[in-house]
Order: C-alpha cells, then structure tokens, then sequence
C-alpha cells in the first residue's frame, strides 16, 4: 500500500510545472516591488479613509450612478445637483472611461462575494461600499502598473532595466500624488493604460514575421492582433483621460520620425492603420469627444480637433512611402492621384461643414503657456500653472541627471522602443514645464530611462568585477577593462546618489522639524484634502471642520429641488467646494471644479465682490437658499490674554483676488485692496513693496463686498462671541474693522464655536466652515 501512494505521488510529482530558480527570484522581487508601492500609497489611511482632492468625488458619483442605473443611464443623465438651475448633462462633460471599469469592477467583486463595508460609522458615504472600493481603487491601479512598467522595461533594455524601472516608478513622488489613497481620478488609468499601449504598439512594429512578403500577408499577421490590442488600449485611454490627445499625437510624431529616418515598412503602416483606426470608431462612441452620441449609432457624427489632423497626415505620408516603392510606374502614379485626391475631398469637407474645432483653452495652454494669462479660470487652478525647472530637480532628485544619461543609452540603442521613450521623455519634460500637474507624464520616461542609463553604465564595471585571472597562460588570461577598486567606487557612487535621493531627499539643506525628508515619503504621507480641512499643510490628526459641516448640511437642510422652479436647498459658493456639496452633502450647488460654465462663474465672483445689495440680486436670480464661505486665520496671542485672528491659509481669504479677477477682468482685484481683501497700504519709502514702516488704511470698497462681511462676521463670532472683529495684518500690524451688520444673511451653522476654537492638531491654524442662510426683502 505504501509502495503505491509513494508511486502516485512520485508521477504526481513528475507531472509538476519545473520553476527555475532565476523565475523563483523575479517573482519574488516584483512581489515585493508591488508590496512597496501599495504600502507606500496607502499611507494617508493615517488620517482616516476618505477620498482625496474634489475631482474623485464627481469620479465617486458617476461609479455609483453607473452601478445602480447602468451605461444607458449615465448616457441619459441630466444631473440636476451641479451647476443650478440649469444642470449638468454629464456624458457632455465626463469621460466614462474610469467610473465605467470601477463600476464593472465592483459588480464582478460583488457579485463573487467580495464586500466593501467597513466599521460602523456616522460618516454617510463610508456606509456605501461603492465609496469605500473607490477609495481603494488607486492604490491597487498604480500598484499593478509599476508590473506594467516592469514588462516595458524588459522590452526596452532586459530583466534588470524592467526591474529598476518599476522600482523607481513605484517611489516616483508625482505618480504617488496621483495613485494615492483616495485619488480616484483620470490618471489612476490614465498611466497604465498608456504604459499598456507602448507596450503593445511595441510588440505589433517590432521585428518582422515571415508571412510579411506582401500587404496581405502583413495585415493577418500574428503582429496585428498587438496592434488591435494597442488600438482597444488607447481607445479606452481616450474615453478615460483629457491627456489622451498628447499619447495620441505622440504616436503620430514617432511614426513621422521613423518616416524621417526612412525606418517604415509595411509592418508599421499597417499596425499604425489598424491602432488608429480601432482608436477612432471606440473615440466616435465618446459624447465628451465631440461626436454627439445620444442613444444609437446611426447619430453619431465626427468633429476633428486641429492636433488630431496629424494622425491623418501621417496615415497619408506613410501611405505616399509605401506607395513610392511599387515598381510599376502607371499603378504608382495612379495609387498617388487616387490618395490625393481623397485627401483634398477629405479637408474641403471638414473645412466647409465646420467640422474642424480649435484645441481647447486647457492643452493650448500646454503648447502655448503665455495663453494661460488670458483665462482667468485656467490660471486660478494652481495645478495649472507653469513648473519652473528647478521644480523637476524637486521631484526626482537624482534621476533628473539619470535621465540624461539614459537619453544618451536609447540614442546609441536606436531601436523602436528606444525612439518612441526618447520622444516621450522630451515631449513630456515639454509639457510638464508647461503646466505643473502633467509632472505625472514624465514619472515613466524618468524611471526607464533612469533605469536604462544606471544598467548600461555599470554593467560594464559589474562584469570586470566578476571576472577573473586565469593564470595557467598568457593565451588564456583576461584583461579587465576597469580595476576591482575602480568598479567598486563607481557602483558606490551610484548607490550613494540613489540614497541622496530616496533617505535623505532633495531639499536637505531644510531643517528637519520643518518637514524636510524624501520627496516619495513627504508625497506619500499626507492627509487626503478633506481629512485636512482643505488646509495647505498637514495636521497630526483629522481635521473635521469640512466633513462636519457637510454632514450637517446633508442631515439639517431640505432637499435639494428634483428640477428648476422646485423648492429646495440650492448653496452658492466659490467652485473648488461644488464637488464636496453635492457629493458628500447631497446638495445643489450652482458651480463645481468642472469650471465649463464661465458666466455663472463670472456671477459668483461678482456675487462676492459685490455690495450686499448687488450680491442678493444674483442670488435671487439662482434661487440660492444659502451661501457657503470658508476661511482660515492663525490664532496670533493678544496682550490681554485672547488672541487675534491672521488670515491667511488657503481659504476664500487667499482666493477673492480670483474672485474679482473671473468677475471684472485681470488686476482688477487692486480697487478691493492692494495689500489684503479691505485694506490698502500707502508705499511710504517708495519700494514699491509692503514693509513694516508703510501705513496701511481702511479700503472702503473691499470692506463693503458681501465675501469681507461673511468671513469677518463668521471669525469675529468664533473668536469674540460677537460679530465685532479685529484682524492682524502683514507685518503684524493690527487694525480694528468693528462690528458687521448683515442685511440679508443669518448664521445657519458654523464649524467652531465661541469659547471652544479647535486649530488643526498640532498647528495654529483654524478652519472655518460658515453656512449662511439667506434672508430675502419682502420686496
């Protein structure tokens, strides 16, 4: 018996998959790799588990909405939470692309078991697990993406450059600040769906098969099926993130190149045909994209942006290339006229039915950055604004001088891959000076190519210190290239730069108690928006004035109204908060972080910046049932024993400048103060500049707007009992503004109260939430 079962488990075991031990060993190590990125990513959970940012909550709705009404109801969507009274109909103005594969994600994870609830708590929405499988989507998404940058990086220079390049991409401080706990937006696909594609398009113009004697064999090759699954990846690159167009346009620039550098086959025309045209029937079925895609597919209708016209003129001068070598001289000449004569039809066409659209404000102002000073609204996101180059040195550390050393490598390389990285690396470092928040295009480039040159560098010093002297005969003997002590400070070296970098970081010349540390880790281990307070900086604990305020509004206020000319609770405030009320306190808002409707947020602005008077006439107009401000002061010590209020922390009293800017036009904040919202100051030493011996007076103007009342009211009741407030100035200066009077607003619910101010843990700064209830004139 025993002989038997020894037997059976004997050819049990002769039938076992043989792992060497070298597969054992990178299985291993990117396990680890995968390990590392999501502990790093997770981090913010410190501070409670909640989404980050404002975008993810508009992502959080739509998953929901998706999960509960379906595609066709997304499709058919008119939300009536944002942009009052008018609405938002939202597949004009979202991507479907993420909330779409969470939502199926979700249901698959539902539907096998896999549940999403966690601890009781009075938080409203993490009771739905909907919102908690959100919160944890990103960490997962660019924890498997660093396996992706692993299989591009072995395509691009072997195992250790794949190794290496996930590594870095998994401590890249950008690519955390984007695929953190909570932020679920656009680039948590966005990244791995284009690494994806590389990848894939790669694999369809790499090499040639042997069935490419001709077109036809070309076309049903093994190859072109990567290129169906390069156009299936970037078209849903295209349906998830606004940054598509730069891939898109990208991979035309790479094939002209290659065109230049007279590198074309077959092989390319046809996977860049079959990738692009995949790309532009899955783009036809986007509504954002502009092909008016109501319900059926008869509708649909094609607009043609300026930069997508490259894709074509690239198709056509490949397609001119291939049809320069047909031998015969008569179908040669034919095969052009035929082309040439389609391509003018084509552009008569879309020139004269106005199907081709300008490129929009936001990536003309990647091209072009000077144009962002003409959009008020652009230039007020601050992750819109341009990123000096320091700022790359900032967040990469030594792979800013890495990358360098990798451009030379893939410029000896001259392979396909190797192209398309160095005009990724370019082009990205392009855009990423342009416009601060595209830093997270150059995290890919700067981990392979970093990877690249620290693997071609020291391969050849790791070799000399493996080898050795054969001392049997001269014939025999091996000379190394470099000395043992030579390669040891070499790899040493590197190493120490690496440890710059990722223990000690780029800014250490900065004290430590001030926050100083590796840039991955200071990215990595901060709080999520909300779980601050919206403040710009990191508390040690939560900060709750947002979540409570907005919990009280969700439990305290009526309903929202179903349709416009219903009763119902409608909030004004500055847009960055839209998002927050209708997400978190299910409320309507008249703006949101959308920005897509310019003069309602011209109103707005000019609501605030207006008298009280002007202010209740706009209000009126929207039927605004409340207003919502919030601000942030510093409890400054007083020599009686209290404490004045310093304002100033990333509240609505850092942002009226914008407020009167959107409203008026650029620089016409000055009238409302030259020196702070209310107060000017007289340049006394003619420096043209603020200091301590210049007087400061009253501006009349900035004191009267409805947004200097709201917030001076509010503070003054918190910290004085009553709304009569004093206020420290730049330079320390203090100045009494009195007691305020509302003629048209009450206090409905502040987050702090008089005699019980709670700063953020372990920072002197206050956050104040203030929701007024408007009070209407009988007239």
């Amino acid at each position: 018996m025993k002989t038997k079962v020894y037997n059976i488990l004997k050819k049990a075991a002769s039938i076992r998959p043989a792992v060497s031990y070298s597969s054992m060993l990178k299985f291993t190590i990117l396990s680890l790799i995968f390990v590392i990125a999501f502990s790093v990513r997770i981090l913010p959970i410190r501070w409670g588990y909640y989404l980050s940012e404002y975008d993810p909550y508009y992502q959080y709705r739509q998953t929901k909405y998706i999960v509960e009404n379906g595609l066709a109801g997304w499709l058919s969507w008119h939300d009536y939470l944002s942009w009052y009274p008018w609405g938002n109909i939202i597949r004009f103005h979202a991507y479907p692309g993420l909330p779409l594969l969470a939502a199926t994600i979700y249901t698959i994870l539902n539907a096998l078991g896999l549940h999403f609830s966690i601890y009781p708590t009075l938080n409203p929405l993490q009771m739905d697990p909907i919102y908690n499988f959100c919160v944890i989507f990103p960490v997962i998404m660019g924890s498997i993406t660093c396996i992706v940058m692993y299989f591009l990086g072995k395509d691009l220079g072997g195992e250790a450059v794949g190794i290496l390049s996930a590594l870095f991409l998994a401590l890249d401080p950008s690519y955390i600040g984007r695929t953190s706990l909570g932020f679920f937006d656009d680039e948590t696909v966005g990244i791995f769906s284009l690494l994806l594609f590389i990848f894939f398009f790669n694999r369809s113009i790499s090499g040639e098969s042997s069935e490419s004697t001709n077109l036809k064999g070309t076309l049903f090759s093994a190859k072109t099926g990567w290129a169906v699954v390069a156009g299936l990846t970037l078209g849903y690159l295209c349906a998830s993130w606004g940054a598509s167009r730069y891939v898109v346009v990208m991979t035309a620039l790479f094939a002209f190149i290659l065109l230049v550098l007279r590198r074309t086959s077959q092989r390319l025309l046809v996977s860049y045909a079959v990738t692009f045209f995949i790309v532009i029937s899955l783009v036809s079925c986007v509504p954002r994209l502009g092909s008016r895609f109501p319900l059926d597919y008869l509708d649909t209708r094609f607009n043609f942006e300026y930069d997508t016209l490259f894709v074509y003129l690239v198709f056509f001068l490949l397609l001119f290339n291939e049809i320069r070598r047909i031998k015969d001289r008569g179908k040669r000449a034919g095969c052009f006229l035929a082309v040439v004569t389609l391509l003018i039809i084509a552009l008569l066409f879309l020139w004269r039915s106005g199907k081709l659209a300008p490129i929009g404000a936001k990536f003309m102002a990647v091209i072009y950055p000077s144009i962002r000073f003409k959009n008020m609204i652009l230039l007020s996101v601050a992750e819109h604004r341009a990123s000096s180059w320091g700022t790359f040195y900032y967040n990469f550390g030594i792979h800013t001088f890495l990358l360098l050393l990798g451009l030379y490598f893939a410029t000896l390389m001259a392979t396909n891959l190797s192209i398309f990285t160095i005009i990724y690396s370019l082009t990205s470092a392009f855009s990423a000076s342009s416009m601060i928040r595209l830093n997270i295009l150059m995290s890919a480039p700067v981990s392979l190519l970093s990877a690249l040159g620290i693997v071609r560098l020291l391969k050849p010093f790791i070799l000399s210190l493996r080898e050795t002297k054969t001392p049997t005969s001269r014939k025999y003997k091996v000379r190394r290239t470099f000395g043992k002590e030579t390669s040891i400070m070499v790899i040493s070296l590197i190493f120490i730069l690496l440890l710059l970098t990722y223990v000690i970081g780029t800014d250490f010349m900065i004290s430590p108690n001030r926050g100083a540390g590796p840039r991955f880790r200071l990215q990595a281990y901060a709080p999520t928006t909300i779980s601050s307070a919206g403040l710009s900086l990191r508390p040690l604990d939560t900060t709750k004035d947002w979540l409570n305020a907005l919990t009280w509004i969700r439990l305290n206020t009526p309903p929202s109204p179903t349709k416009p000319g219903d009763n119902g609770t409608v909030i004004a405030s500055w847009w960055d908060y839209g998002y927050w009320i209708t997400a978190i306190a299910n409320r309507t808002s008249l703006a949101d972080n959308g920005t897509w409707n310019t003069t309602q947020i011209q109103q707005i602005g000019r609501m605030f910046m207006s008298n009280e008077e002007e202010a209740i006439k706009i209000l009126k107009k929207y039927n605004v049932t409340h207003v919502l401000v919030f601000v942030v002061f510093q409890a400054v010590e007083a020599s009686y024993g209290g404490f004045y209020p310093y304002l100033g922390g990333g509240g609505d009293e850092s942002k009226w400048q914008w407020m009167a800017q959107i409203a008026f036009g650029p620089n016409e904040d000055e009238p409302f103060g030259n020196l702070t919202l209310g107060f000017d100051y007289v340049d006394v030493n003619n420096n043209r500049m603020y200091d301590r011996n210049d007087r400061i007076v009253a501006n009349e103007k900035g004191q009267n707007t409805t947004l200097f009342k709201l917030m001076h009211y509010a503070v003054g009741t918190v910290v004085n009992g009553e709304p009569y407030a004093y206020v420290v100035l730049p330079g320390g200066k203090v100045s009494t503004i009195g007691r305020i009077h509302l003629e048209y607003f009450e206090k409905a619910y502040f987050s702090q109260e008089y005699g019980s101010i709670t700063p953020a843990p372990g920072t002197r700064y206050v956050a104040l939430v203030c929701l007024y209830r408007v009070d209407y004139p009988s007239k």
